[in-house]
């Protein structure tokens, strides 16, 4: 058995509250990092690469590169997604770390949250985390996210503006990322490596959804997911452990993986069945009908 990626959540914590997340139930933790180099090198033998997001933002902890050095290590390469309100110039210093492979930015976050910053500031050390990257000439790629489309291409206030400025900053044609936008999944290229990303909002499942679907999904298949408490889920979005396989503070990864619940959800995925009612319940395998993985 072998992952695309796991997903471990090194801490929950993210500072925000925007309203395309649900609400946390769980108390705010950050995972010990006796912890994770136990995940770490239990990981190894299922996936080459791990992401440290599940619901919190990695990049609120001040010692980042201690996790980054335990995942080099154990010959992880590293994908991080973060808001992009934890991009000073001491963190962003984390992220030129040699194991990392990608860096997400989720661009929603600003006009998602209630917090006194301007446009301005915001991008501000987004754009200087792009600027270095170049200048330093590393070969990680970082990921805008603008996952606000919907039929008519909703936030396009916010949008225009957004890319106004990118196409400013990139030295890019006036208009250039408009008019390429499909109003489907895509990625716009920046700069080396460096890409807008697009894609619609979706729901987060929960168990008060009424509609119930069955598709394929990728948990347990091409993902996984480790909660800050070491609890193992199928999938990234099971970010209140509901579907809990085991922990890995109690239990090794290969037992979690083998047994009869596992097997069952993941049989049942390659049937086009979901065996848990979360999965029942969740909008987001539909984008697997398409064809779409996650990035």
């Amino acid at each position: 058995m072998k992952f695309s990626r796991a997903y471990v959540e090194i801490t929950n914590i993210c500072g925000l509250s925007c309203s395309f997340c649900p609400p946390k139930s769980t108390p705010t933790a950050t995972m010990e990092l006796s912890l994770f180099r136990s995940v770490a090198e239990q990981l190894r033998d299922y996936t080459d690469e791990i992401a440290l997001h599940v619901m919190g933002d990695p990049m609120v902890l001040s010692n980042l590169e201690e996790y980054l050095d335990i995942a080099q290590a154990t010959a992880l390469k590293v994908m991080i997604t973060t808001s992009g309100f934890y991009l000073d110039p001491l963190r962003r210093e984390a992220l030129f770390h040699p194991t990392l492979r990608q860096v997400n930015i989720s661009l929603n976050s600003f006009n998602k949250n209630s917090v006194s910053r301007t446009f301005e500031a915001y991008m501000e050390p987004i754009l200087a985390l792009c600027d270095e990257k170049l200048a330093r000439e590393k070969d990680f790629f970082i990921n805008l996210r603008l996952w606000n489309l919907d039929e008519v291409h909703s936030e396009s206030h916010f949008n225009e503006r957004l890319f106004a400025l990118l196409e400013s900053h990139f030295s890019l044609e006036a208009g250039m990322i408009a008019s390429q936008i499909s109003g489907e999944r895509q990625s716009i290229r920046l700069a080396s490596k460096i890409l807008l990303h697009f894609d619609r909002y979706f729901e987060w499942p929960s168990l008060e959804n009424t509609t119930l679907t069955h598709s394929y999904c990728q948990g347990l298949n091409k993902q996984i997911g480790i909660l800050v408490d070491g609890r193992v889920v199928p999938c990234c979005l099971d970010s209140e452990g509901i579907i809990t396989l085991g922990n890995l503070s109690e239990t090794n990864l290969g037992k979690i993986l083998i047994s009869k619940r596992s097997s069952t959800i993941s049989d049942g995925f390659s049937k086009g069945i979901c065996t848990e009612e979360l999965c029942q319940k969740c909008f987001y395998k539909e984008r697997f009908k398409r064809g779409v993985a996650n990035d």
